[in-house]
């Protein structure tokens, strides 16, 4: 049986979400971040030696990165319909988005989240010299590169109700998370992005999403 080692505030909860949405049998385990360095505990790196979320262990594997865990728990159900098949119509649209959230968008936001820190962290004595550096990189690169795939999700959900089409597929799992970190740290308001925002209510009132987060019971977003 696959046991999730559920990181609190982290990316696991799109995996505890896949579980609640397949319905399968798992376990789960929960670990609380240190208090002072918001890391993960010595129990949890014992598991995940980088301190790296999500992971999961089933019989003598241990596994770590999302889309290798989703494509893991996946090719044990063949007909699930959260993975479409080579030749379905929204094949293209699924895989792009499923990978787009780790290979592009989770990592600017990752580095808007260090780049915030490093302003709000820094000596006192420093923190205008870093405020600088860091508003010169988000202007010349970061920035300009998260507007625009953010205007490409905006358009998607424009043109479809998830992702990859009308009904729920695991682009729209991984990118959950991502969604709910760009609304929180990227600027993505719902005036300028809606169907961003239709797409984050209609994931937050989905039953298996709802069930993750009770499971959870911690919230997703590391501020």
């Amino acid at each position: 049986m696959i046991t999730l080692h559920h990181l609190e505030k982290s990316q696991s909860i799109r995996v505890l979400w896949l579980l609640e949405e397949l319905g399968v049998p798992y376990e789960i385990k929960l670990y609380d971040r240190d208090p002072n360095t918001r890391l993960a505990p010595a129990a949890y790196k014992a598991v995940s030696p980088l301190g790296t979320a999500p992971v999961i262990t089933d019989g003598a594997v241990t596994l770590a990165e999302t889309n290798a865990i989703i494509d893991y728990i996946l090719d044990g159900q063949p007909d699930s319909p959260l993975r479409p098949k080579p030749g379905a119509a929204n094949r293209a649209a699924y895989l792009f988005w499923f990978h787009t959230s780790q290979g592009s968008l989770q990592p600017l936001l990752t580095n808007k989240f260090v780049m915030m820190a490093l302003t709000t962290r820094s000596p006192f004595l420093v923190r205008p010299v870093a405020k600088g550096l860091v508003g010169a990189l988000d202007a010349a690169f970061f920035g300009p590169r998260l507007r625009a795939l953010m205007g490409e999700i905006e358009k998607a959900l424009g043109q479809s109700k998830w992702f990859a089409g009308d009904t729920l597929t695991a682009a729209d799992i991984v990118m959950g998370y991502s969604m709910e970190l760009a609304a929180h740290r990227a600027g993505m308001d719902a005036a300028t992005y809606p169907n961003a925002h239709r797409f984050l209510k209609q994931m937050r009132e989905y039953p298996s999403y709802i069930r993750a987060m009770e499971k959870d019971g911690k919230g997703t977003i590391l501020l």
